[in-house]
């Protein structure tokens, strides 16, 4: 059955609400649908109910649930109301049975279903189960999943309490606090069996059986699957599991990672889902290459080894990390007191040989259990979020492919890209639906680009002013309530803060020390009299938190409060506690210029500034992440020589240096240089520019066709060809690598003779192949790439034996003259012409 068919409808718990109100159902179909949390079409629904409810939670459901019985009596009696709510049902409908991108491009796909596993989910604030950029990568990917029509389910944990929430005392000082998740109160529904049962997975953990929750909610036409540990049949000890996202120690992360991939296949195996490509976002999920093939086992009859090698090719890992502490490793004693039992009663295997599949050196006895490493050795392909991204991780995971150049670690790259109808403002959605029209992020946006360019100035400009103002009432608004919060008494610079024709200014990020988010405070006399220019000024917003177990990022934290708390500065700037996605769509909708200045490399893609992109917002950041790829004089600002200096206290303070440059000599100024008309019109020009080239390029709509084309399609035809007549050609390459495991160390160079004529070198190459078949390698010339461009790689031809040799070749080939042959160096590589080399075979062999 088609993934996108089974959207395994949940039961929905309407006993919440009041049963008695003709059409209350309605309002609940439209509630549970997350799309209308950042969908405009039903906000005055939401703000006709509570208002103040509405704006401070942006929860339909939630909405719903709290309005009063009289205010719901008086909209199911107000005909304009029912006849607004019957157009809002209808445009659903058409939206869910509409022309869709995938269905259209591909309607013979192989590909009928894609599970997307990721331990956090940023959908919306009325759903808080994410911590930050990847969750807003994982929740994008299944918003642009619905626009396009990909069959993707999502896959995660619904934690009682989330990730934490920020507090900041009167001295500057954050607090953790975490309030629970009530699931009454969140857009989830319990998934129910046929018979109406709650529908509950058991897990064998040591000590005894975990019982665990399915809950869903609803993207549209994708759904996202939960699990959750707190059953009332638990005991306390295992209800607490998924209490808090990133919370507790190695134990409480080991068992998150055991219950989202282990308990999440088994989720998916209960509903009828049989997807062909399993999406691990991060390591964290990797247990699920495990759980996948040990049903193709029980399936096949086949043992585990074989069962990995096919369902392998349907597995697909994207990392996220810059530096290998980032991932998840864990002590042998640990894995081995969970998965003991797993490993050798339901996967046939040896405990030595499962923690083989987590080391870099599979002998170590010693050697910590790394995720990512299971996740690479599960996976049929590796990609990373950025093209910059993707060369750092082929250095970070080189050791998994010893004396293979580092440009051929088989790491890809998908560029991340944002929900852009997410964190469009409402006045920026009405310029580009008049620009583009409404289904303009729901197709392949070619000329989206040019329809920007020919936008007037003017429009563009009072689209800006416009966003502009509406932060800064938000900040308005928002500040003397969290002064007060912190036993703060209001204070007459109130009535000053913030101006809506201001240059405003916005930086928002966690707050970790490879961000750097105290450069704009290496010189804090220079930042306040860019500030408070009385000419030409500049308001700054500053948002982040630090893990709670981040000491130095804390303390960046209060240096941020007592900078803002001085009385010259206060007018000027604001630290803005608690930053979440409510927060977010408020600075990045309303700030004119988003700053972001991580230590190269270390930002693996960084999404906050693409969310400018789309309200006309400009970037001025470092040359790391997407903004490596994205920058040009005519689209932003760059910060940085685009090249690696490591934690150099001297390079910060240079680069801090030319922040402040930046912003005074260029930004302020392109800012406040106005014609006849008060337009800014180098300001408007970046601003076009950056719109039309950026937003499209840098959508989750152009990534998710990306994956899709490039991974999905290919994956699933890679495992459906796998797994015929019970995994054979698994079977196949297991014995083929088995070969190259037996005999690849008796495999050697005999001599090599280069002739050269006529521009050309030809190269005769005697190989001895012991008694391996020569079918199951090749032999290549390779050389090294030269002032950044590719590298050759030339395969020879198998020629005559070598008289008097056993199983030993000549192999010859030719290429041009264009280099000395001595440049050229021959290699034998595994060859099979169905496995991803070197990532199933890391075999390689160099002529000395």
């Amino acid at each position: 059955m088609k993934m996108i068919d089974m959207v395994a409808m949940p039961q929905l718990d309407y006993e919440l609400l009041p049963q008695k109100i003709q059409g209350v159902e309605y309002l609940a179909e439209l509630a549970l649908d997350l799309r209308n949390t950042w969908d405009h079409g039903t906000d005055d629904l939401w703000k006709a109910l509570e208002p103040e409810l509405w704006a401070l939670t942006r929860n339909p459901w939630l909405v719903l649930q709290t309005v009063s019985r009289t205010k719901l009596k008086n909209l199911a009696a107000d005909s304009r109301m029912r006849e607004e709510v019957a157009r809002l049902l209808e445009a659903r409908k058409r939206r869910l049975d509409g022309p869709l991108w995938f269905p259209q491009t591909y309607p013979d796909s192989p590909l009928t279903g894609v599970a997307y596993f990721s331990m956090e989910f940023g959908l919306a604030e009325a759903l808080p189960i994410y911590s930050g950029g990847l969750g807003n990568v994982a929740g994008d990917q299944l918003k642009g999943a619905d626009d396009l029509g990909v069959p993707v389910a999502g896959v995660g944990l619904l934690y009682q309490q989330g990730y934490f929430r920020q507090f900041i005392d009167s001295d500057g000082n954050q607090t953790a606090l975490y309030p629970y998740n009530d699931p009454g109160q969140l857009p989830v529904t319990a998934l129910r069996d046929a018979q109406g049962e709650w529908l509950r997975l058991p897990v064998n953990l040591p000590g005894g059986k975990l019982w665990l929750r399915a809950w869903q909610a609803q993207i549209g036409r994708v759904s996202l699957y939960l699990l959750d540990s707190n059953d009332p049949a638990n005991p306390p000890v295992y209800r607490g599991m998924t209490s808090e996202l990133y919370g507790g120690g190695p134990e409480m992360r080991l068992q998150q990672e055991l219950i989202l991939g282990i308990g999440g296949w088994r989720l998916l195996r209960e509903l009828g889902l049989h997807p062909e490509v399993c999406h691990l976002n991060e390591g964290h999920a990797a247990f699920a290459v495990l759980e996948r093939a040990r049903h193709f086992m029980e399936e096949s009859r086949q043992p585990f080894e074989v069962a990995l090698a096919v369902t392998r090719a349907g597995n697909l890992f994207t990392t996220h990390t810059p530096v290998p502490a980032g991932f998840d490793t864990f002590a042998p004693s640990l894995i081995e007191r969970y998965l003991k039992y797993y490993a050798e009663h339901l996967l046939g295997v040896r405990m030595q040989d499962l923690m083989a599949l987590g080391r870099r050196n599979p002998e170590d006895s010693s050697e910590p259990f790394n995720m990512a490493y299971l996740a690479i050795r599960g996976s049929g392909a590796v990609n990373a979020v950025s093209r910059l991204h993707g060369a750092v991780s082929r250095g970070i995971f080189q050791d998994l492919f010893v004396r293979w150049p580092r440009r051929e670690v088989p790491v890809g790259y998908v560029t991340n890209g944002v929900h852009t109808p997410t964190w469009d403002s409402l006045e920026a959605d009405r310029l580009w639906t008049a620009a583009g029209g409404a289904e303009r992020w729901r197709g392949t946006m070619e000329s989206l680009g040019d329809s920007i360019r020919s936008t007037p100035d003017a429009d563009l400009w009072k689209m800006r002013c416009a966003n502009r103002a509406e932060l800064v009432e938000y900040v308005r608004r928002r500040i003397p309530a969290d002064l007060a919060g912190r036993g703060i008494p209001s204070q007459s610079w109130l009535d000053n803060l913030f101006d809506p024709n201001c240059l405003t200014v916005g930086f928002a990020r966690r707050f970790a020390t490879y961000k750097r988010p105290n450069l704009l405070l290496h010189d804090p006399g220079r930042l306040i009299r860019i500030l408070t220019d009385p000419r030409r000024p500049v308001q700054l917003l500053i948002a982040g938190k630090a893990h709670p177990r981040d000491l130095e990022g804390q303390a960046m934290v209060r240096e941020w409060i007592r900078f803002v708390q001085q009385p010259q500065v206060r007018p000027h700037a604001v630290f803005l506690a608690d930053y979440d996605m409510l927060l977010a769509e408020y600075l990045v909708q309303g700030v004119d210029l988003w700053i972001n200045n991580p230590r190269r490399p270390w930002e693996a893609c960084g999404t906050s500034g693409m969310k400018v992109l789309v309200n006309g917002g400009l970037n001025l950041s470092e040359l790391d992440g997407w903004w490596a790829e994205a920058w040009s004089p005519e689209v932003g600002w760059a910060l940085g020589d685009g090249r690696d200096h490591d934690s150099d206290p001297a390079w910060d303070a240079h680069e801090a240096n030319q922040l402040y440059d930046l912003l005074e000599r260029e930004v302020i100024p392109d800012f406040y240089d106005r014609d006849a008309a008060g337009l800014p019109r180098k300001w408007i020009a970046r601003m076009r520019e950056s719109m039309a080239r950026l937003t499209p390029r840098f959508s989750v709509n152009r990534a998710l066709r990306e994956y899709t084309e490039n991974y999905y399609l290919p994956a699933a035809q890679a495992y459906r060809q796998r797994a015929l007549e019970h995994g054979a050609l698994g079977k196949e390459l297991l014995s083929w690598r088995e070969q190259l495991r037996r005999h690849w160390s008796a495999l050697r160079f005999g001599g090599v003779q280069v002739e050269t004529a006529s521009g050309t070198h030809t190269f005769r190459v005697q190989v001895y192949l012991d008694d391996l078949d020569p079918e199951a390698v090749e032999v290549q010339l390779y050389a090294e790439p030269l002032n950044g461009g590719d590298e050759l790689v030339h395969r020879l031809e198998r020629g005559e034996p070598l008289v008097g040799a056993i199983r030993a070749w000549v192999y010859s080939g030719q290429v041009k003259a264009e280099r000395p042959a001595a440049d050229y160096t021959a290699r034998i590589v595994p060859r099979h012409p169905l496995a991803r080399i070197p990532l199933e075979a890391p075999h390689i062999l160099w002529q000395r």
